[in-house]
């Protein structure tokens, strides 16, 4: 990998992208991204995923210089939709992933942030998808996962003034889960992943299953009901009620 690394800590894994000067996701990075998620998928070791972006940005967005690069209306469609499938594998992944973003995500970076499961931002962070100043859209299903988060009027807004949100912002609009002064932001993330990763892989993997695709309220109860049985059978079930009735912290093996 040129621009992806990754770290474990324990059952976590830290995934930085470091593409100077702004993290822009280039055709590589995204296969990069790709593969690293198909890598820690396999990995039963790990169990949360932290994404953070080296520098001064999370992602300034899709590399506009390769834009130029492409020939046809056609092909720019095959490459929005190369990366919605990129960022559908990552909000498939079966094991958390938070977001770890300070200075920019606008654009694709934004995009890459909310096809996370968790976003934490630092206070000053710029959060934007400014793709109308460009007289494009965004193309990796920004339409379809800013309204998810903020409500039609508010994507609205987002989209059509190209203004981007700062980190508290996005976190009174629902865009992000908490906003910390940057100094502090890894470190918060870090915390927040570790413990995440003490969940079992099982409940980890139903609960996100039921949140991203449960579909409609009657079958997402259904769902939830067929999950929580075989979870209740599984012996990380078994494991964490044991440990809650004698009082110690359980021990999850995934089973």
């Amino acid at each position: 990998m040129e621009f992806i690394t990754v770290t474990k800590e324990g059952n976590a894994a830290i995934l930085k992208i470091e593409r100077p000067p702004a993290n822009a996701l280039s055709r590589q990075v995204m296969q990069e991204l790709a593969s690293v998620f198909e890598d820690l998928e396999h990995d039963s070791e790990i169990r949360a995923i932290l994404l953070y972006g080296e520098g001064r940005f999370f992602s300034a967005g899709a590399d506009i210089k390769e834009f130029t690069a492409v020939e046809s209306g056609e092909a720019f469609t095959g490459l929005a939709q190369n990366g919605q499938e990129v960022l559908e594998k990552i909000e498939n992944f079966s094991k958390p992933v938070i977001a770890t973003i300070h200075g920019a995500a606008l654009g694709g970076g934004l995009e890459l942030a909310m096809a996370c499961h968790i976003r934490l931002v630092s206070e000053n962070a710029k959060l934007g998808l400014p793709e109308l100043q460009l007289g494009l859209i965004p193309g990796f299903a920004g339409t379809q996962r800013l309204p998810r988060y903020v409500g039609t009027a508010k994507a609205a807004e987002m989209l059509f003034t190209s203004t981007p949100l700062t980190g508290d912002e996005a976190v009174k609009w629902g865009l992000a889960n908490h906003a910390y002064p940057e100094e502090q932001l890894l470190e918060k993330a870090k915390e927040m992943v570790h413990l995440i990763a003490q969940k079992s892989p099982l409940s980890l993997k139903a609960a996100i299953e039921l949140l991203y695709h449960g579909g409609r309220f009657e079958e997402g109860l259904k769902l939830e009901a067929k999950r929580f049985g075989e979870l209740f059978d599984s012996n990380d079930g078994k494991e964490g009620i044991s440990a809650f009735i004698e009082k110690r912290e359980p021990k999850f093996i995934g089973e």
